[in-house]
């Protein structure tokens, strides 16, 4: 089997990466599969603290792969949107540890919006951001219709989706779409040390404010804080905190196992 998703551990963090180069990392059934194979070992393995999610070659993601979209004989959009790319965000959202996403190139469609599911994104100065979507007629998913105006405004976000302007990496820093841009030199070697930084961490406490974030998209002022409470109460129960507070008495750097 075509391994079109590469992982390896780097101490803490599990690296994903889209491995599709000679077709700018676009996806197909196979890779999507992957993908979601890739989150669940992230998801359910304990020596894994945090993501790193990037492309190989020139591209980060340039979407779906349109051949396989209309393919008479392939799974159909339908299937393409529900089973390949809605379980990719849900994973990536409901996994209680950080994924850091360094976009190395063009990210496209849904490229695009598969970095803006992730909780840190990091990209080069090279890098696009595109909603190429209304470009050959199909709407914004993976997200992007519920991710992009929260991140940067309704009206921002209505037209960059619907004209499908290229917005660069700069400009992208400058909305708040993305955390850092950084020297396309520079970018993996600052990403994973991002990454590394969230991996000694508490990961506990990491993954509750996750979820915290995910729950006030929704919730109105009191419900998000009771969520905070609950969350307060159960980060409190965790040997990392009992950590983080002895090492402050201490005078000394904590040693955060993730427990």
């Amino acid at each position: 089997m075509s391994t079109f998703i590469k992982t390896e551990m780097d101490g803490s963090v599990l690296k994903i990466s889209l491995n599709r180069p000679d077709k700018f990392n676009s996806f197909t059934r196979e890779m999507a599969l992957q993908m979601q194979a890739a989150l669940d070992k992230a998801a359910t393995d304990p020596s894994v603290r945090a993501v790193y999610l990037t492309g190989e070659g020139k591209a980060f993601c340039a979407g779906q792969d349109l051949a396989e979209a209309i393919d008479i004989n392939g799974p159909g959009i339908e299937r393409i949107v529900r089973d390949h790319y809605n379980p990719i965000v849900m994973k990536l959202r409901a996994l209680e540890k950080p994924v850091i996403c360094a976009v190395n190139g063009v990210a496209a469609g849904a490229g695009a919006n598969i970095a803006l599911a992730c909780d840190v994104v990091i990209a080069g100065t090279s890098v696009a951001f595109i909603q190429a979507f209304s470009k050959i007629g199909l709407v914004p998913d993976n997200g992007g219709s519920f991710f992009l105006p929260r991140i940067i405004g309704f009206g921002k976000a209505s037209a960059l989706i619907m004209l499908g302007d290229k917005v660069s990496a700069e400009d992208a820093e400058k909305m708040g779409m993305i955390y850092r841009v950084v020297d396309d030199s520079k970018l993996h070697e600052e990403a994973m040390t991002v990454a590394k930084t969230l991996a000694a961490m508490p990961t506990r406490a990491l993954g509750m404010t996750k979820l915290m974030l995910n729950q006030s998209m929704d919730n109105d002022l009191a419900q998000q804080l009771e969520c905070e409470a609950e969350m307060q109460i159960a980060a409190a129960n965790t040997k990392d905190y009992q950590e983080g507070v002895n090492a402050f008495l201490e005078k000394r750097k904590p040693v955060f196992k993730g427990e």
